[in-house]
């Protein structure tokens, strides 16, 4: 069992299913705002700063995020650094002021979507140039380690039946849904809803007004239950998620780059990982394809296996552990 975990609602393994049970009760905004971080405070920004010696990695509110922080904290221990963990703390807004504020030391992060947070009007072009406008925005303190091949974006994604619909397929564009915006219901995170890499730039960059937003999750549990049931008819799906293919649903293509480049790369506190710690996250990086990702995410998802041990794993094979 995951030693991070300590109950079963925030358990990495548990994480969609008790979502989906709670769904039912709960407002989807408070869902969305939880943390399971490991110090029990309800405020995950009155968290105590990270004890000297102990690399505190975080994740975001979503399993991939958990998976990933999974890979870097145990890529960590394999050269005998002493690291704690932080899962599914909330969202970017929150886990980067952690960051700031010394709470967490590491955090996986996705270039794109970074860069997005610190610049929503970056446009860049490379992933070169996304960690050069990336750098010149981040806070003094933080620094990014090299990008992964490993890419997870957002996605625009139909269920099967606005897809025959609309008759939408792989080859089909953000664009062509745009027809059809005044038909139909979209679905995301609060934040997806204000960002420019997500309704905002939907809207400006391809036109795509829907009928109306509704407010769910960051592509978990919510936003799948939702698409599954017609409740919703599109919406933010992470291109990673193995859901895509079970559910025969279709994501549509983004020729304008409007949700760019989505490395996954480590967000890190520059004096509270040592140079030893570098050198192994730049190592997880160097082996971690989409493939390997989209094979992590099924075991976890698809065959309920424990984040910790798929991690491990995946170290074990890579020869990072």
């Amino acid at each position: 069992m995951n030693p991070h975990v300590k109950n079963t609602l925030s358990s990495p393994r548990n994480i969609r299913l008790a979502a989906l049970a709670i769904a039912a009760v709960t407002a989807a905004p408070l869902l969305a705002s939880c943390s399971s971080s490991s110090s029990g405070s309800k405020d995950p920004l009155a968290a105590p700063k990270a004890k000297a010696g102990t690399v505190v990695v975080g994740s975001n509110n979503f399993p991939e995020s958990i998976l990933i922080g999974d890979i870097y904290g145990e890529a960590l221990k394999a050269k005998g650094i002493n690291v704690s963990y932080k899962p599914n703390i909330g969202t970017r807004e929150t886990t980067y002021k952690m960051l700031q504020n010394g709470s967490v030391t590491v955090l996986p992060e996705y270039n794109g979507a970074l860069l997005a947070y610190l610049d929503p009007k970056a446009t860049p072009t490379t992933v070169d140039a996304t960690a050069t406008a990336i750098t010149a925005k981040l806070d003094s303190k933080l620094t990014i380690l090299n990008p992964a091949p490993a890419e997870d974006k957002d996605s625009v994604t139909v269920n099967a039946a606005t897809a025959a619909k609309y008759h939408l397929t792989a080859d089909s564009t953000i664009a062509d849904l745009a027809k059809h915006g005044n038909e139909i219901t979209f679905g995301g995170s609060p934040e997806f809803k204000n960002r420019q890499q997500g309704l905002l730039g939907l809207k400006s960059v391809y036109g795509l007004t829907p009928k109306s937003y509704k407010t769910l999750d960051v592509g978990g549990p919510l936003t799948e239950a939702a698409l599954k049931n017609d409740n919703v008819q599109a919406a933010d799906i992470f291109s990673t998620d193995v859901t895509i293919a079970q559910e025969k649903w279709v994501s549509l293509k983004d020729p304008k780059n409007l949700f760019g480049f989505e490395n996954v790369l480590p967000l890190v506190s520059k004096t509270g990982l040592q140079q030893n710690g570098v050198d192994a996250l730049n190592a997880v990086s160097a082996k971690l394809t989409t493939e390997a990702l989209l094979d992590m995410n099924a075991q976890v998802q698809n065959d309920k296996k424990d984040p910790l041990a798929v991690a491990q794993a995946w170290l074990k094979s890579a020869g990072l552990a």
